[in-house]
């Protein structure tokens, strides 16, 4: 699998180097690299070229767009490293081939209609009040803290593909389970993936009633459907049951404060049976918050769209899980995908 990196421009200069003005010009510019790549996933370009239309011309008449318009997009991505060019050719670069041509088992060209949505962008327009605030100054529809919001709908559909990586390997991680609750389940598939791991498993899964028609039309497609169950409702109201050997918390704890957090656990610890465990899924920085680059920038998205979310480092998400009663925790890196597994312990 391709490591996924950081933005190109993200690292300061060498120690040395004289100073230049190219990494100011680049981070002030980078909205066009989303415009780009959004585009030339709208336009199925990346599968276009993969087909066999490598000229500016030809690619134009596969997309169905002006030559002009093709050559300057096509020769950006070439320039942001999605593309090759040799002799007037177009190719794919390695990562492009592999997660952007619609034809192949690992395509993720969906994510960009949730990642690139204006609903989040528009986000980053206010950041400077935002930062003087420490909160978003977004409106409560903009954070989609509204319940059976439209826009967790189109995030189960369009980030699964990805969220798919992430769960089978989480199932390896979290290895044997019978009776799974599956919390801000979204799309389902972290607790069917651990359910297909492990025949007989049967998974209660809570989330707005809206979202969770998305769970239950993946479990039906996975043939899971009779080992899935649905609780409809915020997490933090619900009536999860009891007696859990594992509770998934996945893509969930960074949205909201510690404290809240630590309230959640706690609930989530009351709801586990004898030896359970709670395996949380988050973006973990280290303790200098600055890296690894991807879990270290997505604080600055819970700036932007939380009133006082972040991205938690280790001990901070240990902390948490000790206020809310349980005993230790191990964290697992999921390296080369960015995000990490805290194992939390009765």
């Amino acid at each position: 699998m391709t490591t996924l990196s950081a933005p190109e421009g993200r690292a300061a200069s060498a120690p040395g180097a004289r100073p230049t003005p190219d990494r100011i010009f680049t981070a002030l510019s980078a909205y066009e690299r989303t415009a780009a790549l959004a585009a030339a996933l709208e336009l199925d370009l990346f599968s276009a070229v993969a087909a066999g239309a490598t000229t500016a011309a030809a690619l134009a008449d596969r997309i169905e767009a002006s030559p002009r318009g093709t050559r300057i997009l096509a020769d950006y991505l070439v320039v942001d490293g999605f593309l090759t060019k040799r002799d007037g050719e177009y190719g794919l670069a390695p990562d492009a081939a592999l997660f952007l041509d619609r034809r192949s088992p690992a395509y993720l060209g969906s994510v960009a209609r949730f990642l690139a949505a204006p609903l989040l962008t528009r986000r980053c327009e206010r950041l400077a009040d935002a930062v003087r605030r420490g909160g978003t100054v977004a409106s409560a529809d903009e954070q989609m803290l509204t319940p059976d919001h439209p826009m967790w709908v189109e995030f189960a559909r369009s980030m699964a593909p990805l969220m798919g990586l992430v769960a089978a390997r989480v199932a390896e991680v979290v290895g044997r389970a019978t009776r799974v609750l599956d919390l801000a389940a979204g799309h389902g598939l972290f607790g069917l993936s651990v359910a297909r791991a492990n025949p007989g498993a049967r998974v209660v899964a809570v989330d707005w009633p809206n979202v969770l028609a998305v769970a239950r039309e993946n479990a039906e497609r996975m043939g899971l459907a009779e080992r899935l169950e649905t609780r409809p409702g915020s997490a933090f109201e619900v009536d999860y049951g009891a007696g859990y050997d594992l509770a998934l918390v996945t893509n969930f704890l960074h949205h909201f404060d510690p404290e809240t957090n630590a309230r959640l656990l706690a609930k989530v610890r009351a709801a586990l049976g004898p030896g359970g465990r709670a395996a949380i899924v988050e973006f973990v920085p280290d303790e200098s918050r600055v890296s690894p680059p991807i879990p270290a920038a997505f604080s600055l998205k819970m700036l932007a769209g939380t009133p006082a979310g972040d991205a938690y480092p280790y001990g901070e998400l240990d902390r948490m899980c000790r206020d809310a009663g349980f005993s230790r925790t191990v964290l697992e890196r999921l390296t080369p995908l960015p995000q990490s597994v805290v194992l939390a312990h009765l």
